[in-house]
């Protein structure tokens, strides 16, 4: 299928590794000039010169987007750098500590909130006006099925996602007549280097290895997901290039959940 998308210009937040990486990378191999973040100089280059390999040009913006002013200048830099902004991937975030309600402070609460919805309010706030003069723009905000089948433990976590995504639909709401559409992918149980450094300690405190730690964690945790198996970075990325491209232009205020059939409710 034609995208349509060479030429256009993309910033991916939180693109050093994992779902951003490969998200990047499914655009750098569409043609368009991508935007990576992170902050980590030497990860964020390295990830660059990676990209690069796909004939794509690349620049890489280290900034920390949980903080104010982070966003701003990431988009700062992208229209300085292209002339222009026409995607958004909001796709910096974390889960914190892992813990059950009664021991996370307020302030594990508030840095949750920060990293995963404030860093995105705070980059569609500078994104906007430039899609706005456009009269074009396409938001995907990247989510997790957390949000809508929320765990009984990290309910910071939980109840950040679900924020993202009612941000989602209000975006998509008020800016929709100005060409710009606004959408959310949420992943499920995902084999990122974040993930693949838990499956290692549990591994390593069972004596067990990498793969028998992700069938216990499969088990014990994500029962519901009916392929039986984590996802791959890859198989969230090419949602995302779908959803920027014309061909997804009636598409918006959706929630895309590429969770290996994880989420019961319809």
């Amino acid at each position: 299928m034609e995208l349509g998308l060479k030429g256009k210009v993309v910033l991916v937040t939180g693109s050093s590794e994992g779902i951003g990486r490969s998200i990047a990378l499914a655009f750098a191999r569409e043609g368009c000039g991508v935007v990576i973040n992170g902050r980590n100089q030497k990860s964020l280059d390295a990830t660059a010169s990676e990209l690069r390999a796909s004939g794509a040009e690349i620049h890489g913006v280290v900034a920390d987007v949980a903080k104010a002013g982070g966003p701003e200048e990431v988009v700062q830099q992208t229209v300085a750098r292209f002339g222009a902004i026409h995607v958004l991937v909001n796709n910096a975030g974390g889960i914190g500590r892992f813990g059950a309600f009664a021991d996370l402070t307020d302030q594990e609460w508030l840095d949750v909130f920060s990293l995963n919805v404030m860093s995105a309010v705070r980059a569609c706030r500078a994104a906007l006006p430039h899609m706005q003069k456009q009269k074009w723009g396409r938001i995907i905000n990247i989510s997790s099925e957390s949000g809508v089948q929320p765990d009984p433990f990290m309910p910071h976590y939980n109840a950040s996602k679900a924020a993202l995504n009612s941000l989602t639909k209000s975006l998509s709401k008020a800016y929709g007549r100005d060409g710009i559409v606004v959408n959310t992918v949420s992943p499920a149980f995902i084999r990122t280097p974040l993930v693949d450094e838990m499956l290692d300690r549990q591994a390593k405190e069972k004596s067990i290895t990498i793969d028998e730690a992700e069938r216990a964690f499969l088990r014990d945790l994500r029962p519901n997901i009916v392929l039986g198996r984590a996802g791959r970075p890859d198989e969230t990325a090419g949602i995302c290039v779908f959803l920027a491209s014309d061909q997804a232009s009636f598409i918006t205020g959706s929630n895309y959940r590429v969770d290996g059939g994880s989420v019961a409710s319809v």
